[in-house]
């Protein structure tokens, strides 16, 4: 399940008119709030068999790994060459890989698709092409243009839209760091994926439970907390599942058993601890990579079993022997 997005990243997604409003009504009732990081593949880690496609699409991402299972062995260990030139200038540059510096690209690679998706609806809101988006940029090509004090007076809603802009321009704020009021790409993905980033959480907190706290006293109580999963009709008996939710409210969202979630609470239940993949992965390629044992890895290491970090259409073909093998 996926944490709620904002208002703003549901427009992106559902690509809405240049200048159209959004709905009042546009989050995806009774869709889950919890962000889980995805695997890094969906492979299995089979490496003992010489099967190395989760290593692949760990360390390249999915799609680029696709890409190399098509390249000839050459141009696949010539392409992982240029690889490890860009991770180590990415670090110190001192002329090894370290672990961070493996892991911070294995963590760059899957959120690839994040930085696909800001970089495609990038003009629309950086209107005056200067390399930045202003939060007036934002607003504008999002709520349309209004004179000072005459905010959405031309709505039915205005309240609500009112709100839903305040609640926008505050996220804004949060994830421009530097406070110049003009998103980098960082920060605009930051803004419209604020679960990606630590310094985001606090208001994904904030958000959720101004969703939930339907009467206002700072704590999410069991019966908002399903309102916000189910709505019955008149005389409708409560479904078994519905009975479940309360039961998950009880003995795992309400770790303190007051009966009730507070801002940390809803924090462990939105934004659950979860393992570092990427960091497992890289000590991984490093533990199979390091053949000095020195703790890094040079560029020689790395090629010398370039074939657990790349495919190509050599390694492309001897996995489809082995599962065409293990199948018989």
């Amino acid at each position: 399940m996926m944490w709620r997005p904002s208002l703003l990243l549901l427009m992106l997604l559902l690509r809405r008119g240049a200048q159209g409003k959004p709905s009042p009504d546009a989050g995806p009732h009774g869709q889950g709030r919890v962000h889980q990081a995805a695997p890094l593949s969906e492979a299995p880690h089979d490496d003992a068999h010489g099967n190395f496609q989760y290593d692949h699409e760990a360390f390249l991402g999915r799609e680029v790994a696709k890409e190399f299972d098509q390249l000839s062995p050459e141009e696949s260990r010539a392409r992982l060459g240029r690889i490890v030139d860009r991770m180590d200038r990415a670090g110190d540059g001192d002329g090894w890989v370290s672990l961070a510096e493996l892991r911070a690209w294995i963590a760059h690679t899957q959120q690839r698709h994040i930085r696909d998706s800001v970089s495609a609806a990038w003009n629309t809101y950086d209107t005056d092409r200067d390399g930045r988006v202003g939060w007036e940029e934002l607003r504008n090509a999002t709520y349309g243009h209004y004179a000072p004090g005459e905010e959405f007076h031309d709505v039915e809603d205005a309240e609500t839209y009112k709100k839903m802009l305040a609640r926008d321009e505050r996220r804004f704020r949060v994830a421009d760091q530097d406070g110049d009021s003009m998103a980098t790409r960082e920060e605009l993905t930051a803004f419209l994926h604020p679960e990606e980033f630590p310094h985001m959480r606090d208001i994904v907190i904030a958000e959720t439970l101004e969703d939930l706290d339907k009467n206002k006293d700072g704590y999410v109580q069991v019966d908002e907390y399903i309102a916000d999963l189910y709505s019955a009709e008149p005389g409708e008996e409560e479904p078994a599942w519905v009975q479940t939710e309360r039961e998950q409210f009880r003995d795992f969202r309400d770790l303190n058993k007051d009966g009730r979630l507070d801002g940390s609470e809803v924090g462990h239940w939105v934004l659950p601890p979860a393992q570092d993949q990427p960091l497992v992965e890289a000590n991984h390629l490093l533990h199979e990579s390091d053949t000095d044992k020195d703790g890094r890895l040079s560029k020689a290491e790395i090629l010398s079993n370039w074939n657990m970090f790349v495919g190509s259409q050599a390694t492309n073909y001897g996995e489809d022997l082995t599962r065409h093998h293990d199948e018989l």
